[in-house]
Parts: structure tokens; sequence; C-alpha cells
């Protein structure tokens, strides 16, 4: 089943937006990790038997603030 994982991620500069990127995509069955359209501070994670706990507890770990916005199948 494809899940997709919305987070907001507290980011001030682009060496940030790099560092959730790579944090984010080191999680098993990530398919695509990328930003919102829309809004530049939220992470759009989709993958196949993503754990939504997982991604958050790294990001928050090792980014900062991070919040869960959505999870879709």
């Amino acid at each position: 089943m494809k899940m997709k994982i919305v987070m907001k991620v507290k980011m001030k500069c682009g060496k940030c937006r790099t560092k959730a990127l790579q944090i984010a995509s080191q999680v098993y069955g990530i398919e695509f990790v990328g930003f919102d359209e829309e809004r530049q501070d939220e992470v759009v994670v989709t993958g196949r038997g993503v754990d939504a706990a997982e991604i958050v507890g790294a990001l928050r770990k090792k980014a900062g603030k991070t919040r869960l916005i959505n999870v879709e199948d």
C-alpha cells in the first residue's frame, strides 16, 4: 500500500532544507521525498510500507522541530 506523508519541518536556510531531505530519504521503503509546491516548509514523503513515526522521529532528532500534518493511503 502506497502512503503519502506530509510533515512540517522548521527550516531556516538552504542547508537545513537539504539536511531534512537527506534524513527523510534514508528510511526504508521511500520512493519520493520533496517539498510541497505551495508551502516550502512542508516535506512530502511517499512510499510503500513507510512508518510515519520513524520518519518524524528521525527528523526531530537530527533536524529540529517537526510536526506530522497528514498521512494518506
